[in-house]
């Protein structure tokens, strides 16, 4: 489990796929501590197990999964990424609950100052946008950000100058995609109210040809 909280962001060495899956290869410091093989580290919100290390960066694979799902083909070498370990158990939860399960990407449509903030209006999918809502939490490019505003094309999140400072953001502008997962809780009780939802129709005795006999 992650925060959303970066830690650091590493470079990408290379990205090789091979078909639909692959690994990459990422130049990092802070992550590397106390990291072995086997531990997970998100990469711009991916959850990735690390399969090798060095000195100066880790490894790790790329399944086709994560392929389908995020944004990471589109990185190249020198591409910045956002880094987070995960989180231990005595560990501060500064963010929101992230599994680093991406749902889908997004697209940035604009960028906007406002006074020492800075708007990003990101366009998704209608399926990710019914999990987005208004002050609810986001996590993009595995950064915890709260919700601004939705609509039916998009959703706006208002980000601090320290939080692009020290993130991937820095480097991205409009057109570019970014890796979102919506709140975990959030999917939990849109599956419960959609089962319910589901038991309800099932045990109705209603019929169209009983609608019908009453002129409706």
């Amino acid at each position: 489990m992650f925060t959303g909280i970066v830690e650091e962001v590493g470079c990408v060495k290379s990205l090789q796929l091979m078909g639909d899956s692959g690994s990459i290869s990422i130049a990092a410091s802070k992550v590397l501590e106390g990291t072995k093989p086997g531990d997970s580290i998100a990469v711009n919100g991916v959850c990735l197990t690390v399969t090798g290390m060095t000195d100066h960066g880790f490894e790790a694979d790329v399944m086709a999964e994560t392929i389908r799902r995020s944004s990471l083909s589109e990185c190249k070498h020198g591409s910045l990424v956002n880094l987070e370990r995960a989180m231990p158990c005595d560990g501060r939860f500064g963010g929101h609950i992230v599994s680093g399960h991406i749902d889908g990407v997004g697209k940035i449509l604009d960028i906007q100052p406002e006074g020492n903030a800075i708007w990003y209006e990101i366009g998704a999918s209608k399926k990710i946008l019914q999990g987005i809502v208004e002050k609810g939490s986001i996590a993009m490019d595995g950064i915890s950000l709260t919700v601004a505003k939705v609509t039916e094309q998009s959703f706006s999140v208002s980000v601090i100058p320290h939080t692009r400072a020290v993130t991937a953001l820095m480097e991205r502008s409009t057109g570019d995609f970014v890796n979102l997962e919506t709140d975990m809780l959030g999917k939990y009780v849109q599956k419960f109210l959609g089962i319910k939802r589901e038991e309800d129709r099932a045990e109705s005795h209603l019929t169209y040809e009983m609608l019908e006999a009453y002129g409706l």
